[in-house]
């Protein structure tokens, strides 16, 4: 009997990049390190308008995903209620998907602290920087985008996931002007002894009165861990940590206390069946794109 065998090369043919998207290095005006800009942009005609923009944190991670659902979803309006749009992903000059030291102090809000170094002899860990971050947004990221395409300034959109969630919530009751819509996948709420709460209950107003949260968080963000994780040797400790960060709860009390509010700020939660604090990524990724770029605004559940 023959046997037929696939026979690989030991060099790949080209480098593979989906068409659309490029990347770019650019350092804050006040000086400090560059941040890597991974940016899709529709190769279609802009409408009337503008595009809509989609800005995320983590970009080296989020990117990949988000990119692939847009391409993915935005051909098929009527079945997706998908729509084209820019997407802004603010990631680091490196190959791995995250960097450690530099998110700690982009996506932790202040008060400034210092923690012990991730490695032995390491950097220690600093947090506080998130105003610093949002002004590169506003100030240098967001203008930069418009000068290479055109924008819809009312259709702006900020992601981010767990520290990253953090900051989208400090972004939003700091600057609630600066995005539409805000989506706060599996928010470290509980970070500092919850500290990101004084500045929910000192939240500015929404300007416009309207704008959107979609808080979210795993299944296995709770009380209980994947069925797979308690046969890893860490399972208690791993449960112990969950039960004390809180992060379905958390973001569930505050979607309620937020949608009570009176000034236009409309609040929903979501819990994604089946997924941890790692797993979660793709599916909340793929619920920012269709906030994003939702066909006629925000979709009603």
């Amino acid at each position: 009997m023959q046997t037929s065998e696939t026979v690989l090369t030991t060099e790949p043919v080209s480098v593979y990049s989906l068409p659309g998207t490029c990347f770019f290095d650019l350092a804050p005006a006040a000086g400090g390190e560059p941040y890597r800009i991974f940016l899709s942009i529709p190769a279609e005609k802009p409408p009337a308008g503008g595009w809509p923009l989609l800005v995320m944190t983590d970009g080296n991670a989020t990117f990949p995903f988000a990119a692939a659902s847009l391409v993915t979803q935005a051909p098929y309006p009527t079945g997706t209620n998908v729509g084209w749009g820019v997407i802004a992903a603010i990631g680091y000059p490196t190959d791995e998907p995250y960097d450690a030291l530099r998110r700690s102090w982009d996506l932790g809000p202040p008060p400034v602290k210092s923690y012990p170094p991730f490695v032995e002899g390491g950097p220690p860990v600093v947090i506080g920087g998130t105003g610093k971050l949002a002004d590169f947004i506003e100030s240098e990221l967001i203008p930069r985008i418009a000068e290479i395409v055109t924008l819809d300034p009312r259709r702006r959109s900020l992601f981010g996931h767990s520290f990253g969630g953090l900051f989208t919530l400090y972004a939003l009751f700091e600057r609630p002007g600066l995005f539409a819509n805000w989506i706060a996948a599996s928010p470290t709420i509980y970070w500092e002894n919850s500290e990101i709460l004084n500045n929910e209950a000192q939240r500015q107003p929404i300007p416009g009165n309207a704008a959107f949260l979609h808080l979210s968080a795993g299944e296995y963000e709770g009380d209980e861990l994947a069925p797979f994780q308690y046969r890893n040797e860490d399972a208690a400790v791993r449960l112990e940590k969950r039960k004390a960060e809180r992060t379905i709860l958390l973001a569930q009390e505050m979607a309620e206390r937020l949608s009570s509010t009176e000034d236009g700020l409309r609040t929903e939660f979501e819990l994604y069946a089946g997924q941890t604090h790692m797993s979660v990524l793709a599916a909340a990724v793929n619920r920012a794109v269709s906030i994003a770029f939702a066909v006629g605004g925000v979709p009603d559940k």
